[in-house]
């Protein structure tokens, strides 16, 4: 991509495409004028998530917020769900990657819940292996290269550790 320019296709789902969000969500959301970017990868709408992410039990929503060229990771707790935390940005252009199957630049960057039995399982072969988590956490991907499990505990976002 050294100065010739590169054509990228980002396809983006309107608030609408996803029923299931609680009016509160989907109300902050169009507030925030977002659409929801998908990956190159996309077989169905994708970028919204409902997990327990504030505690076990809780009923939260993530969301992808593509809103004038910047894309942000958005968390909405059952408890509060008008108000979003903001947990990662990034210039939507940042998430771009030569993808074989498009042919073209396409968007990377996908979310996902993460059971606390998945987490566990990430961290096999760590030693000492970190205690279970006790809840979801937010599995924040760029396709076929990095993921980073996003953990809310006592009132705050942390990265969990991983094998290298």
């Amino acid at each position: 991509m050294h100065g010739k320019p590169q054509p990228y296709t980002i396809q983006h789902l309107p608030v609408s495409s996803f029923p299931n969000l609680p009016g509160a969500v989907a109300q902050a959301l169009t507030q925030r004028g977002c659409s929801i970017p998908q990956t190159y990868e996309a077989h169905g709408p994708e970028n919204v998530i409902h997990g327990s992410f504030e505690r076990a039990g809780s009923s939260d929503w993530a969301v992808l917020c593509a809103s004038q060229g910047t894309v942000s990771l958005l968390v909405f707790f059952g408890s509060a769900p008008g108000e979003a935390e903001v947990l990662a940005m990034v210039p939507e252009t940042r998430r771009l990657y030569l993808s074989r199957e498009v042919g073209a630049l396409g968007f990377d960057w996908g979310i996902d819940a993460a059971s606390p039995e998945a987490v566990h399982e990430a961290q096999s072969g760590m030693e000492p292996r970190p205690a279970p988590i006790d809840h979801d956490a937010v599995a924040d991907s760029i396709i076929e290269r990095s993921v980073v499990y996003r953990y809310y505990t006592n009132g705050k976002w942390s990265e969990l550790p991983l094998p290298d």
